[in-house]
């Protein structure tokens, strides 16, 4: 599966934003998806997590309560809403698809771990400024 992350830009402290990532393939609706980001200087780190239907999702706690992460498998896209922004949420937004047919990670430890995602987009950059 090919990803192409967009939606990224300059905005303001507790402005919203929401990103998307667009899957090419039949088979997108089969594989669980996430979103990361790097800020600069930094490891990627892990954002959030949803499953093949939808039906499950999972959150850093950095973002939670702020971001929601969604898709639409009839468009073969995921989004993320990302409320309430703040300064340090100012990085590269990747979003990544996991190994075929994991429609779902059960171990939550695993879920943040980039070697459970094998597919990744190119990155969108969102700068949060004061």
């Amino acid at each position: 599966v090919q990803l192409q992350a967009s939606g990224g830009g300059l905005v303001q402290a507790g402005d919203s934003l929401r990103l998307s990532c667009a899957g090419s393939g039949p088979t997108f609706s089969s594989y669980t998806m996430a979103w990361f980001r790097q800020a600069p200087g930094k490891e990627r780190q892990f954002v959030a997590v949803i499953s093949w239907s939808g039906g499950q999702t999972y959150y850093a706690d950095s973002v939670k309560g702020r971001f929601t992460i969604s898709r639409d498998n009839a468009e073969n896209t995921m989004y993320l809403q990302m409320n309430n922004l703040k300064l340090e949420d100012t990085a590269v937004y990747y979003c990544a698809a996991g190994h075929r047919g994991s429609q779902w990670i059960w171990r939550a430890a695993d879920r943040s771990r980039e070697r459970m995602y094998a597919y990744w987009g190119q990155g969108t950059q969102v700068t949060v400024s004061s």
